[in-house]
């Protein structure tokens, strides 16, 4: 078979030179290859838009954006999420486009396909701007984490062992959903942290656990605005990264009630509120 009808993986194999040296080796690297999201409402299918990603669980991708973005009121809208079966294209084109079928009763499905997405692996699919955008969503307030501070703090060795394409290549993120009883039930990577975080999301509506209430959602790197959005549109209580946080990340956590920690390091971590003046 051809290498082009090949599904894509996430890693790839290529030659180095080392500078100091001048000798030729191989390394391996993290696959970005484009992912295509299609809706699909009776009978007829949209483009949603083409995000850059590491390939794997992309059907919970696509789950997990749709609702973040808000494109289901509930998790009984999502009817299906399906590779392309389309024959006329290579299984390569195929694996790279995913359809998502919503019922036809979806209301917010229409509405929001009025708006425009701007698409990188850097920002994921991001469509919502403001915190008063949420509101008119109808998005509630988080449930308090029962977990202590400390225990949050250490929830980051979680990810430990569970790492699989940055142990090969050193060069992605990784996102986690922590259940009540502390169990990381979900660990997803992807070269976009908005996309591994879309994917543990979309892995969790697809098994009906969502709303999560009293779970955690631990990620790799910095908290952004949008990482806080995803978590408290799944109804997660606390929010635990690796890296620094950004003002309107925590403008918006407080907002929802939604515990947020960073620098998360060696079972240690700081807690972050709003503006003190």
């Amino acid at each position: 078979m051809a290498s082009d009808e090949l599904a894509p993986s996430s890693v790839a194999r290529v030659k180095v030179v080392k500078t100091e040296s001048g000798l030729v080796s191989s390394d391996s690297v993290v696959v970005e290859e484009p992912l295509e999201i299609r809706l699909k409402k009776g009978g007829s299918q949209q483009q949603l838009g083409i995000t850059m990603r590491t390939p794997g669980a992309d059907l919970e991708l696509a789950a997990g954006f749709l609702w973040g973005e808000g494109f289901l009121k509930n998790p009984s809208e999502l009817l299906s999420v399906k590779v392309c079966a389309d024959k006329t294209l290579s299984l390569r084109q195929r694996a790279n486009v995913v359809i998502a079928e919503v019922a036809e009763t979806s209301e917010e499905s229409h509405r929001i396909l009025e708006r425009r997405f701007t698409i990188t692996s850097a920002c994921g699919v991001c469509g919502s701007t403001n915190i008063s955008d949420l509101h008119k969503r109808g998005v509630q307030k988080v449930s308090p984490a029962s977990h202590s501070i400390d225990e949050l703090a250490k929830m980051v060795a979680l990810l430990d062992g569970r790492q699989r394409i940055f142990e090969k290549t050193g060069g992605l993120h990784a996102a986690a959903l922590v259940n009540p009883e502390g169990i990381a039930v979900w660990v997803r990577e992807d070269v976009g942290r908005h996309n591994a975080v879309d994917k543990v999301i979309g892995a969790a509506l697809m098994d009906q656990k969502i709303p999560l209430k009293d779970w955690t959602l631990v990620v790799s790197g910095r908290v952004g605005y949008e990482l806080v959005q995803k978590a408290v549109c799944a109804g997660i209580s606390a929010l635990v990264g690796v890296s620094a946080p950004t003002s309107l990340a925590i403008d918006l956590a407080d907002e929802f009630a939604l515990t947020l920690l960073a620098f998360a390091r060696n079972g240690q971590a700081k807690q972050f509120l709003p503006s003190i003046g």
